[in-house]
């Protein structure tokens, strides 16, 4: 038996440096994200991602119950944060804040990745970290993730140009995500208060990969659209987790969302998809994605405005909602009859 299980382990060794993925496991992760207290112990992964002839080294991060029951599940991040603040988010009595616990909790093997340019990976390349760059990250993460866990597939989420970088990863490489949710997702922008106002910014952005980010504009996200959607305990936290690891962010999603939409073709997605979308959000203008929604060729697609909240669902007062909602969608009976 001994014997059987180190060979095992050998293997295992062998298949996670051809992807490179190291891991280790830890008790608390950073200030940022602190797991003193939380219900599931964090594991750290670096995945090596090829480019130019080298690499570059991606940071995941990931949560599990013991017994696996609901599938694995990747998050994906927005263009103003990296991948712990926004799903593993620690608020001193709300374990709810921590969506990776939560649905860690429920019975999925839960991870997040910070793209390249974000948190804890690789920064230095002297680009700005487009929505492209994030597909491609996704493209090394997923396979790691497959390697991994063993499966063939797995459920997606992304929240915003988090949303983007999912849906063209999946266009590129479809049959690795099996069921996806696209969370304050835009399409062409058209009718978006906050892209109308972020055009006005752009030549200050073509001029620099990166933007200064702090509290004030962290806090921000939650006033622009409807203030007090947010706990102001909430937004305190999450504004901390977030300036802990970066203090710029890069330019690319931004100036990609107000000059170069639509990246997305949804008639390349065939794959059961939830779009979900605050019922206040600036960006995910309602018409936009009601477009998109009905060009969707599979049957197996929902639509759901979430009650009360604005543009960061899982940091809102009405987190419940947006969890309620996913969930469902991810443990959706597979249709006994189908043509």
């Amino acid at each position: 038996m001994m014997e059987s299980q180190t060979r095992r382990n050998a293997l295992m060794v062998g298949a996670l440096a051809s992807v490179g993925l190291v891991s280790s496991q830890v008790n608390a992760q950073s200030n940022a994200t602190k797991q003193l207290g939380t219900k599931f112990k964090g594991k750290s992964y670096w995945v090596n991602k090829p480019i130019d002839g080298g690499s570059v080294k991606l940071y995941l991060w990931r949560k599990k119950p013991t017994k696996v029951t609901k599938g694995t599940i990747l998050f994906v991040h927005g263009s103003s944060m990296a991948g712990t603040p926004t799903f593993d988010l620690f608020v001193e009595g709300r374990p709810e804040y921590s969506t990776m616990d939560y649905f860690a909790g429920l019975g999925y093997d839960t991870w997040c990745i910070d793209n390249e340019g974000y948190g804890r990976s690789d920064k230095a390349r002297n680009i700005n970290f487009n929505v492209k760059n994030g597909a491609e990250d996704l493209v090394a993460a997923v396979d790691a993730i497959l390697q991994e866990t063993g499966q063939s597939s797995i459920f997606g989420y992304g929240i915003s140009s988090g949303s983007l970088k999912l849906a063209v990863y999946i266009q590129n490489n479809p049959g690795k995500v099996s069921r996806a949710a696209f969370d304050a997702f835009v399409w062409t922008g058209k009718g978006s208060p906050t892209l109308t106002e972020r055009k006005k910014r752009i030549a200050q952005w073509q001029n620099s990969n990166r933007r200064p980010v702090d509290k004030a504009m962290i806090e921000s996200v939650f006033t622009r659209d409807h203030a007090g959607t947010a706990d102001p305990v909430v937004v305190e936290a999450f504004a901390k987790a977030v300036t802990e690891l970066d203090d710029t962010m890069p330019t690319g999603t931004y100036l990609d969302m107000s000059m170069n939409l639509p990246l997305v073709d949804p008639l390349k997605l065939n794959l059961p998809i939830l779009i979900m979308r605050g019922q206040y959000d600036g960006i995910a203008a309602f018409s936009d994605l009601m477009e998109f929604f009905t060009l969707l060729p599979h049957p197996d697609k929902h639509f759901s405005v979430m009650h009360g909240i604005a543009h960061a669902s899982f940091q809102e007062k009405n987190v419940a909602i947006p969890y309620h909602i996913l969930d469902s969608f991810m443990t959706m009976p597979k249709p006994i009859y189908s043509e």
